[in-house]
C-alpha cells in the first residue's frame, strides 16, 4: 500500500487548487516564467526517474510538476492575475530552458535529474526575489503542500540513489526556502510598518 505518497499527492493537489483559487481572487500573482519551468522540470525529472526504474517514489515529483501546470494555466484566466516579467525573469527562464535541452541531448537519467534541478532553481529565482520584494503577491503557506508531498517520497524509496533521492530532497529545501522568505518578509514588513 502506497498510502503516504497518495496522501501526499492529494495534499499537494489541494494546495495547488488553493493557489489557483487565490489567483482567481487576485490574492496571488504568479510569475509565468517560474511556474512554466516549475511545471516542465519536475515532469522531465519524473520521466527520467521512471526510465531509471523508480516507481511510486516518483509520484510526489510528478505532482510537483502537475500543480504548477494548473497554476500556470490559471494565470491566463484573469488579465491582472500574473506578475509582469522583467529581463532577469527572461534570463533565468532562458538558462533554465538550456538546462532542459542539455538533458534531452545527454539522455542520461542522472544528468537529467541534476539539470532539471538546476533548471528548477533558476526558474524559481524570479519568484523568490519577487516574494522578498513584494511578499503581498505571494502566499508562503501554499508551498507547504509541496513540502509535505516531497517528504512522503522517502517512505517509498527502495534504492537510495540519485534518481530516487535528489529531486524530492531539492523540493523540500525549495519549499522551506520559499515559505521562510515569503512569510518571514511579510511579518518583518508588517511589524516595521506597524511601528511607524
Amino acid at each position: 500500500m502506497h498510502l503516504f505518497v497518495i496522501l501526499g499527492a492529494l495534499i499537494s493537489l489541494s494546495f495547488s487548487i488553493s493557489t489557483v483559487i487565490a489567483i482567481i481572487r487576485g490574492r496571488v500573482k504568479p510569475n509565468r516564467v517560474t511556474w512554466l519551468i516549475w511545471a516542465i522540470a519536475p515532469l522531465i525529472s519524473a520521466a527520467a526517474a521512471i526510465s531509471s526504474g523508480v516507481t511510486w517514489a516518483v509520484l510526489p515529483v510528478f505532482m510537483s510538476g502537475f500543480g504548477p501546470t494548473l497554476v500556470f494555466t490559471a494565470s491566463f484566466l484573469k488579465k491582472e492575475a500574473y506578475w509582469g516579467i522583467e529581463r532577469f525573469d527572461y534570463i533565468c527562464g532562458f538558462v533554465s530552458i538550456l538546462a532542459l535541452i542539455a538533458w534531452y541531448l545527454t539522455k542520461d537519467p542522472s544528468v537529467a535529474i541534476i539539470l532539471a534541478i538546476l533548471s528548477d532553481v533558476l526558474a524559481g529565482l524570479p519568484t523568490l526575489f519577487k516574494g522578498w520584494r513584494y511578499p503581498e503577491t505571494e502566499n508562503g503557506f501554499l508551498y507547504l503542500g509541496t513540502l509535505f508531498s516531497a517528504s512522503t517520497t522517502f517512505t517509498e524509496i527502495k534504492n537510495w540513489n540519485l534518481a530516487e533521492v535528489a529531486f524530492p530532497t531539492y523540493l523540500i529545501l525549495l519549499s522551506l526556502s520559499f515559505f521562510i522568505v515569503i512569510e518571514g518578509r511579510r511579518r518583518y514588513l508588517k511589524k516595521h510598518r506597524g511601528a511607524q
